[in-house]
């Protein structure tokens, strides 16, 4: 009794202390009226960070700073997918870095300025930085990737503040790099630097002169268009506007609100246009042009629907259709990654739990489509996923496997909690799936008994005291807290929801950045964190996950390294990668509002709405094709559901405390 009294004051405290930090200024970046966020340079410098923006061709990674004179660095790394390199593995994106600063170039007034001032810089998918500069000329950068072609773009604004007239020289500066034909696989790849504008330049007081430059690359016989910077500037930002117009969450809280706008950029942006047809990709400098079981697959491929993206629909499709390119009568695993454009594959951590990944993501994603030609295209991968697993299911009544997601980073034995309660949320949707498409009973019968046996022997085999807290040992032999513990509430299980939430918001396993992947270790990934709030949310501790959800949300949007969730650290130093955004937008759907697709026209929802929030709303949601609002309203000590489709209200009612509502479109 004395340790578990010891043990609730130290959550409180450390719940204290969240809430304390995230409402002290203690933020860099500010949240703007238009949901862009804006760091006003002050007296904290140096500071350096890192953000990756991509388009269909092409990705950036631009790490950016402000130095203690006030001056701006920048170095742009840039990758092209689909110009391969040799060998042609996972990682044989072309890769440059350019360095060259387009101000060192330019004399304004006969001078070169050597007295730049950053004065903020704004992010909303895109980056812009303003400056002052010497003789009241102001200067702002603008920059982008191309959305469909393979150029990378910054747009420069000179404005003349001054009574005078300020003149610019401007040297002509197109440039062409040639790789290494023995390192490409199409020979030698060209890429073309151009500065948009020559000569010189007089601006009268108060006009500005706009002109730019980008990097384009392209193979030897394909011909390099003209880029347009003004026109790429405003694809980038319709763009943008089409993702911020649907599945917009509204809450009091506006930096969730932000976030979640944000982290629909990120997911959704990073989508390839390869030989093997359009491929999300995680990014990272390391993942493109390829697709994994797990980022793909499992983590990304169910949001899109929601999204209602038709490119990311599609690109979900067709990573689900590629997986199932390796069927096979001997049942022998599926490659975790299949990577160069779709035409080789990487399985070098071997059987990772990948079937059950593709089984949870391609079914659920084939009932929030509500299409059933997509979903008769999917039960092929889906039957044969399920019946893999039902022969790797060992005497204990769960799953064996070679590692898990992290492959082998940390242990996780012959059969990992992870891989089972996959294979079990994988099976309740095949049930609901095979309804639609008429599959025979005894199959589904069969499947809803293979579930109901599964839930069990998860309880028996992996439920387990760790370290004090009535939860999960992650694997047989496994005596320290795990952050994947969460995973059985993401998928429905509550049986040790108290112990295993009070694990996860414990000092043993909550930290600064969200949940360390093992008790006393520095190493976090956030997918185990979006993974945990979503489940803590989904399980009804709404109180307890809002805390978190609200501090974690203000460190990645505000805080040091911004503007989206990330991989992990110190591996790959929190790298922006894609799917891990989506994983944020599932919080809220999936876990906040509780929506579970159950049909090609039907879905559970179960709402949270925090104490302290009087409504939240979910608006244009896009499953099954249908445009339709939700609105949790507090009336007194009552909660108000409305459902709104296609304009045509079809639910309203007061709801209970955790009270699911089936709704048919």
């Amino acid at each position: 009794m004395k340790s578990k009294l010891i043990l609730t004051f130290l959550i409180i405290i450390l719940s204290y202390l969240i809430n304390a930090q995230t409402t002290n200024n203690l933020n860099r970046w500010t949240l703007k009226s238009d949901r862009s966020i804006v760091w006003n340079i002050d007296n904290k410098l140096p500071h350096n960070d890192h953000i990756e923006m991509s388009g269909r061709k092409i990705s950036v990674i631009l790490r950016y700073g402000v130095n203690a004179d006030q001056s701006f660095s920048l170095r742009r790394t840039i990758v092209w997918p689909m110009l391969r390199t040799i060998p042609n593995n996972t990682h044989a994106s072309l890769i440059r870095i350019f360095d060259w600063n387009i101000l060192s170039y330019l004399y304004i007034n006969g001078r070169l300025n050597k007295n730049e001032k950053v004065e903020e810089i704004t992010l909303n998918g895109i980056m812009t930085v303003k400056s002052l500069l010497e003789n009241d000329v102001e200067l702002t950068r603008t920059l982008f990737p191309s959305t469909d072609l393979p150029a990378y773009c910054e747009k420069y604004s000179i404005k003349n503040n001054s009574k005078n007239v300020v003149w610019i020289e401007i040297p002509e500066l197109n440039s062409v790099l040639t790789t290494n034909s023995d390192k490409g696989v199409d020979g030698s790849y060209f890429l073309e630097t151009i500065l948009t504008a020559k000569g010189v330049i007089n601006i009268q007081p108060g006009d500005k002169f706009e002109f730019g430059a980008y990097v384009y690359g392209h193979k030897k016989d394909e011909d390099k268009k003209l880029v347009d910077l003004t026109l790429e500037e405003k694809k980038r930002a319709d763009l943008i506007e089409l993702w911020n117009s649907n599945l917009i969450l509204q809450t009091p809280d506006s930096v969730i609100n932000a976030l979640f706008a944000f982290s629909k950029i990120r997911a959704s942006e990073s989508i390839f246009e390869t030989k093997g047809g359009l491929m999300h990709g995680p990014g990272g400098e390391a993942y493109y042009a390829a697709i994994w079981a797990n980022d793909q697959a499992e983590y990304v491929g169910p949001f899109f629907p929601f999204l209602g993206y038709d490119i990311g629909n599609q690109a979900s499709l067709n990573a689900y259709m590629h997986f199932s390119r390796f069927i096979n009568p001997e049942y022998k695993p599926i490659p975790s990654s299949i990577v160069a454009e779709g035409t080789d594959i990487w399985n070098g951590a071997g059987d990772r739990g990948d079937q059950a990944m593709i089984a949870y993501g391609a079914a659920r994603f084939a009932l929030s489509i509500g299409n059933k030609e997509t979903a008769t295209k999917l039960w092929p991968l889906i039957e044969w996923c399920l019946e893999y697993l039902k022969r790797k299911t060992n005497q204990n009544g769960v799953v064996n496997s070679e590692s898990d997601e992290l492959e082998g980073r940390f242990p996780s034995g012959d059969a990992n909690l992870c891989t089972s309660s996959l294979y079990y949320d994988a099976l309740l949707s095949a049930v609901m799936l095979g309804k639609e498409l008429g599959k025979p009973k005894p199959m589904l019968a069969d499947y809803t008994k293979r579930a109901e046996n599964l839930k069990n022997s998860i309880e028996k085999f992996f439920g387990r005291t760790v370290e004090g807290f009535e939860t999960y040992r992650y694997y047989d032999g496994n005596d320290v807290l795990r952050s994947w513990i969460c995973i059985p509430l993401t998928m429905g299980i509550y049986d040790r929801k108290q112990g295993t939430i009070d694990a996860l918001f414990s000092p043993r396993l909550w930290t600064d950045d969200g949940l360390a992947t093992q008790a006393g270790d520095k190493t976090f990934w956030d997918r185990s964190t979006l993974y945990a709030l979503r489940g803590v949310l989904a399980a009804g501790e709404t109180e307890r996950a809002i805390k978190f959800l609200k501090y974690y949300s203000n460190r990645r949007l505000l805080g040091e390294h911004v503007p989206y969730p990330v991989e992990a650290y110190p591996e790959g130093g929190q790298r922006h990668l894609s799917a891990e955004s989506g994983l944020y937008c599932r919080i809220f759907t999936e876990g906040l509002f509780g929506i579970r697709p159950t049909g090609f026209k039907s879905f559970d929802l179960t709402p949270q709405l925090p104490k302290d929030w009087n409504q939240m709303s979910l608006k244009n949601v896009k499953l099954f094709d249908y445009s339709t609002d939700i609105d949790v309203i507090r009336i007194g000590s009552k909660i108000n559901l409305k459902i709104t489709t296609n304009g045509k209200i079809i639910i309203e009612k007061t709801l209970k405390q955790d009270e699911i509502v089936h709704v048919k479109l």
